[in-house]
């Protein structure tokens, strides 16, 4: 019973109410005085209520995807199944204990409606897995989007571009797909020719769950940013058919994750010439959440001027990148810093936004720019001319680390 499964979120719920129940029930009969009942009084009133938190704790992860699994909440490291089920049915898949990608259980993708169905070949398919950290040490839950055309005999040694979508924070993985609907977006906009066929991973920003690690290198802590700039690039191009040159890579999110997409972009320009950003805040802030990101010491204030957009614009040389970011000019607080932002761009950088009348710092607005924000990072990527050295077989499973070079 997976730790996101509609299953314990049910059972969690009617093991809450039976409990209440039986408080009601027994009530009565523990009315009495003397040491036992008092001691029998608090055992059911501690019971009910743990049941009723434990209903609440596994609805709100289920919701938020903090924890994806039991490893994940007890701190263990990840176990490598034989087999993944996706939206298109359970896939062979051999993942050895070193590969960089492995296959993970559903992780909540099984809970998401309008994911590909039928035949890789003609739908394209979702991949539910684990990526490992080599420099950092992280394992990541993700999802892979996988067009028809990685799976079609024309294409069967052609690499794609890919885009990496971060989910905000809190939240997780699930929420893009099941919230953002991006693979069905995606999936959309490349059937009616407005989009090239794209790899697209879909990541949350924080490697070290609960805490907010911002996409930051913490001194002495995680390393978020080594896993987006090194490790998650190695592991992807270790194991699918994605492109090599960095014009094939861009990255994508919503609030937190739109902030570590434009991080990304203006600190990591040779891995991620584009990002498109979805009410971001422009530079890393720290709270309860976050905990201490920049360390003490002279270093520190240097490491924060660093994550500070702004700041970067006007000290630093500016990278050749394009970046779009979207906000509305009613409802959302980060209008204000968008429009600042978008003035200090100057050459060889560029810009596009999209800005609403009205809007909020939600699904319901955030589904309106994604469909535009993917089709205007689909053509800042540049589709990958390079192949693979020799034929493969053409399927989508997870396999070893080296699968598709």
């Amino acid at each position: 019973m997976g730790l996101t499964s509609r299953t314990l979120e049910y059972a969690t719920v009617l093991l809450a109410l039976v409990c209440v129940a039986l408080t009601v029930w027994a009530w009565p009969r523990l009315a009495r005085r003397g040491p036992f009942a008092v001691l029998a009084r608090l055992g059911v009133i501690a019971v009910t209520q743990l049941a009723l938190l434990a209903s609440c704790a596994v609805a709100v992860n289920a919701h938020f995807d903090f924890y994806g699994s039991w490893d994940e909440l007890l701190g263990r490291p990840p176990t490598t199944p034989g087999r993944v089920r996706d939206s298109g049915g359970v896939t062979d898949v051999r993942a050895s204990g070193r590969s960089l990608v492995q296959a993970a259980g559903p992780q909540g993708l099984d809970t998401v409606r309008g994911l590909p169905t039928g035949p890789p070949a003609k739908a394209g398919r979702v991949e539910s897995v684990r990526i490992v950290g080599r420099r950092s040490h992280a394992v990541d839950p993700a999802f892979v989007y996988l067009p028809p055309q990685y799976f079609q005999h024309q294409y069967h040694r052609q690499r794609f571009p890919v885009i990496v979508a971060i989910s905000g924070y809190p939240g997780g993985i699930v929420n893009l797909a099941r919230f953002l609907r991006v693979p069905q977006t995606v999936g959309r906009l490349e059937a009616q020719g407005r989009m090239q066929p794209t790899v697209v991973v879909m990541v949350r920003p924080t490697i070290a769950p609960p805490r907010d690690t911002e996409c930051v290198d913490v001194p002495g802590g995680p390393k978020a940013e080594t896993f987006f700039a090194k490790d998650l690039p190695e592991a992807l191009r270790a194991t699918y058919r994605v492109g090599h040159d960095p014009s094939a890579w861009g990255a994508l999110g919503y609030s937190s994750g739109g902030s570590c997409a434009l991080q990304l972009a203006l600190r990591d320009p040779n891995v991620y010439p584009s990002a498109a950003a979805l009410s971001a805040d422009y530079r890393v802030s720290e709270d309860l959440t976050t905990g201490s990101l920049f360390g003490s010491g002279p270093g520190a204030r240097h490491r924060r001027e660093g994550h500070d957009l702004m700041w970067r614009l006007r000290h630093l040389p500016v990278p050749r990148v394009s970046v779009l970011v979207a906000s509305s000019r009613h409802g959302e607080r980060d209008y204000g810093p968008t429009m600042r932002f978008l003035r200090a761009v100057r050459s060889p950088m560029t810009s596009a936004r999209i800005i609403l009348p009205h809007g909020s710092h939600h699904f319901t607005t955030w589904r309106r720019e994604i469909g535009p924000a993917l089709e205007w990072m689909g053509g800042q990527l540049t589709f990958p001319q390079d192949t693979t050295p020799r034929s493969r077989p053409h399927g989508g499973a997870v396999r070893a680390a080296g699968r598709g070079r």
